[in-house]
């Protein structure tokens, strides 16, 4: 297998409107980043994934961008990026960038002019249809709910937007929009960017005709603009004219994508994206297709997708291993228990993120546990997403709001999104001023400060797992094969790489569950490497709540 840096590097997500706040407005800022490349640097982290801080109004946090070439004014100037960026250079680290160019905000200078007029030179920069029967031109729903197309009183047709209103979708049909994107990313990789997570990816080319979807549950039309019939002429066409020409990394947010489809995008001989990231295991918790409505999510299962992504990619494409992002829950309130074994069981699951073959990435705060946030009213919630739901919803259908907020609780993008917790002080040491969005009351007990003064916290074990990784290739490169798919409480596999051997043991439940190891496993050159629990002599025996336990052996 070939090597590579990018497949080696351990990635840090940072969400920067919620990071660190350097100048008291509540909001986190570039100069807040730089405060605490260090603390990332001592973590073990390769690479910053740093979210959109272009210039953007903010309707979608920065996904609504207004300027590619410019920093948004509440995170701070060009000046603070390139501090930041020499920064992290300077310690080591790389820096990838969030590249959104499905859509622009609807206050970027193309969108300005392309709504002027039909004949305006920009027109065709995004997707303008007249109106079907004096309606909308089709039956396409936004992922924020309600009709994708807005119309504009002034030209009286309707433009395209798959998020919001304020988002609305670039015409990758037009070559001048192409080479426009291309442009801008060579600016960012010029200046000394390392690559680029891209956002909702798969989602670029829509079929000719933009036909009606079928009927079904929640975003009606997605078979006419995921995985679309051109996106693989864009992506070889983007790495031919600039991924090709730098030593950076890319993954392409894949929504929705199948095992089969995310092999084109990332497949060794394909000439276009590193890798990309899946959905599959996101939507195991679903329930019909409905958004918030959510299931407990049987083990088996979701070992299954897990193996499945592991052998099935093995030498064809390259993984990327994540149980979070800034659009996804928690990950101890979601696959572990973030109450009685908060710190155990978020201990185990990334173990497991450390100990597959992909690259591994940690959104920030899950180095110390960070849970869900449970919010009394729908108006302590932030997110666009979620209020464009309970108009739809609550307000327009008469659902029970009850229902609904449980909902939200669990799945909510703000659980992602509250303040970092630093320490124990007002505000959890993110401000001195009020938070943009509240911080999760629990901050006294979780938060850095505390994570750096326990010997056995998180932080400290995410560090080991860190350097386990960094030393042992085969944890990075290794096959895969689980033993006993089947087992509704462990998850057991093994790693081979040319002479090395990882044993590993993941207890999902908060029960005790007896263990017999397999007697290839048994040798005395096997031996343990890292345990969520205190170190036990290598016997059968009982595998604690939530335990996690790696071992080494020669082949």
């Amino acid at each position: 297998m070939e090597k590579a840096w990018w497949k080696e590097a351990v990635v840090y997500q940072i969400y920067p409107r919620s990071f660190m706040d350097s100048n008291g407005d509540g909001i986190g800022d570039l100069r807040g980043v730089i405060s605490k490349l260090d603390y990332l640097k001592d973590l073990g982290i390769d690479v910053i994934w740093m979210s959109p801080c272009y210039k953007s109004p903010n309707d979608d946090n920065g996904y609504d961008i207004s300027d590619y070439r410019d920093i948004m004014d509440e995170f701070g100037t060009m000046a603070d990026f390139k501090e930041m960026l020499d920064g992290i250079h300077q310690r080591g680290m790389k820096l990838m960038m969030d590249l959104v160019v499905n859509h622009t905000s609807d206050e970027h200078p193309w969108f300005v002019e392309s709504a002027k007029s039909p004949d305006n030179p920009y027109r065709d920069y995004y997707i303008w249809r007249d109106p079907k029967d004096g309606k909308e031109p089709n039956n396409w729903i936004s992922y924020f709910s309600g009709p994708a197309w807005e119309l504009d009183q002034t030209t009286g047709q309707y433009y395209l937007h798959l998020f919001t209103r304020k988002q609305p979708d670039l015409n990758w049909e037009n070559e001048k929009v192409r080479y426009e994107v291309y442009d801008m990313m060579k600016f960012w990789l010029d200046m000394g960017c390392d690559g680029f997570r891209m956002d909702v990816a798969n989602l670029y080319s829509k079929v000719p005709g933009l036909p009606d979807g079928k009927p079904r549950v929640g975003r009606v039309g997605a078979e006419n603009y995921q995985d679309g019939p051109r996106i693989h002429e864009f992506f070889r066409e983007m790495n031919r004219e600039v991924l090709s020409k730098y030593d950076i990394m890319t993954v392409g947010e894949m929504s929705d994508v199948p095992l089969e489809q995310a092999l084109r995008y990332a497949g060794t001989d394909r000439n276009e994206l590193n890798m990309v990231f899946q959905f599959e295991q996101d939507l195991l918790d679903t329930v019909e297709g409905e958004r918030w409505a959510y299931r407990s999510v049987p083990l088996p299962e979701l070992k299954a997708v897990f193996s499945k992504w592991q052998t099935q990619l093995h030498e064809k494409a390259w993984n990327s291993l994540y149980w979070t992002n800034h659009d996804q829950p928690r990950t101890v309130s979601r696959r572990g228990n973030d109450t009685d074994f908060r710190k155990e069981s978020q201990k185990m699951l990334y173990t497991m993120l450390m100990t597959m073959q992909g690259t591994p990435y940690i959104y920030q705060g899950e180095e110390i546990g960070m849970t869900n946030v449970s919010f009394d009213s729908i108006d302590d919630y932030d997110d666009v997403e979620i209020h464009n739901c309970w108009r739809e919803r609550v307000i327009k259908n008469h659902e029970d709001p009850d229902r609904l907020l449980e909902g939200i609780r669990y799945r909510a993008r703000d659980n992602a999104r509250t303040p970092m917790q630093w320490d124990d002080t007002e505000h959890a040491g993110f401000t001195t001023g009020n938070p943009w969005l509240k911080v999760n009351p629990n901050y006294k007990e979780i938060n850095v400060k505390e994570a750096l003064a326990d010997e056995n916290s998180i932080y400290y074990y995410m560090r080991r797992l860190i350097t386990m990784r960094k030393e042992y290739p085969v944890a990075v490169y290794g096959d895969f094969k689980e033993y006993g798919p089947e087992h509704t409480k462990l998850y057991v596999y093994e790693r081979r790489y040319e002479g090395q051997k990882l044993y590993v043991v993941l207890n999902f439940s908060e029960e005790p569950v007896p263990f017999s190891m397999p007697e290839e496993w048994k040798g005395a050159e096997t031996r343990l490497l890292i345990s969520n629990y205190e170190d036990e002599p290598l016997t059968d025996r009982r595998i604690r709540p939530y335990e996690a336990a790696v071992y080494s052996g020669g082949c």
